[in-house]
């Protein structure tokens, strides 16, 4: 699995495993299990959840899959704006270490802006680090003038990352987000890069070019996410055979002929849109 380099060196894995509605249906928990396992033996070894997911569910699920593993993952999960307090972000943390079995977290992350004030979020991250329970933090739905006002906070440079709605229907962020966190060397996590509901992979164009390179859809969008410098993607998947259809688009290279037909049927943004969030 090729990697990209957060800001302090270290390195992940340029396709990850998200787990958005995951751990919700105690039918489908094999599978899930089952899934995530995979995604780790085919190199995909960040998985992101979060306490809201599933209320707890997705980050219980995850504990699961990692058990005996937790060495080889790269672990992300995120506290609730309504948590992210001084305070509430420090027993949020230690909720999601219990659920998930774990002693620390590699990367934690504010999941989108509250009422709280970001110095505080910011202040509580940090206390986290010190403790020894994340390793590191970042921010989740952040638009430029988020972004800004982060840098701007004290410790606002040891942001590793910024995980933001990005596919080829969602592509705003390349107008002026993806550019501003490439000048900083800080990488955007994309989640749902294959869109929800399957309306972008029946898109014509899309399927002519897995036609063209003998791929699926699927791995054409993934390829297409991290063919974006700076980019790194998390698609969720709940069986194994699908994981591995996933891993595989890590492999795939788009000609300039591929991506200019994605250009024509997905165009780039020509102006600033507002933050698309799901």
């Amino acid at each position: 699995m090729r990697t990209l380099a957060l800001r302090d060196g270290t390195e992940v894995p340029v396709l990850g495993q998200g787990t958005w509605r995951m751990g919700e249906d105690r039918r489908r928990r094999a599978d899930e299990v089952e899934a995530l396992r995979r995604g780790l033996d085919l190199g995909m070894t960040l998985i992101d959840t979060a306490e809201i997911y599933g209320d707890g569910g997705s980050e219980e699920l995850v504990g699961e899959a990692v058990a005996g593993r937790r060495d080889e993952v790269f672990l992300v999960s995120k506290v609730a704006p309504a948590n992210a307090s001084a305070r509430g972000t420090v027993a949020a943390c230690e909720s999601s270490l219990r659920r998930l079995g774990t002693d620390r977290l590699d990367l934690y992350l504010l999941h989108w802006r509250g009422r709280h004030p970001l110095a505080e979020t910011v202040e509580a991250f940090e206390r986290l680090r010190e403790a020894g329970k994340i390793r590191r933090w970042g921010v989740s739905n952040f638009d430029v003038a988020d972004m800004r006002e982060l840098e701007a906070l004290a410790e606002g440079s040891c942001c590793a990352a910024n995980q933001v709605l990005f596919n080829l229907e969602e592509r705003g962020i390349e107008f002026d987000l993806l550019p501003w966190q490439r000048e900083r060397g800080l990488p955007v996590m994309g989640y749902s890069p294959v869109g929800q509901g399957g309306a972008l992979l029946a898109n014509e164009a899309l399927e002519a070019v897995a036609r063209r390179l003998q791929a699926s859809p699927a791995q054409v969008a993934l390829a297409f996410a991290i063919s974006r410098p700076g980019v790194f993607a998390i698609p969720k998947s709940g069986t194994a055979a699908h994981v591995a259809e996933n891993a595989a688009a890590a492999d795939l290279t788009l000609a300039p002929d591929d991506l200019a037909a994605l250009d024509a049927a997905f165009p780039a943004p020509t102006r600033k849109r507002p933050l698309a969030i799901i």
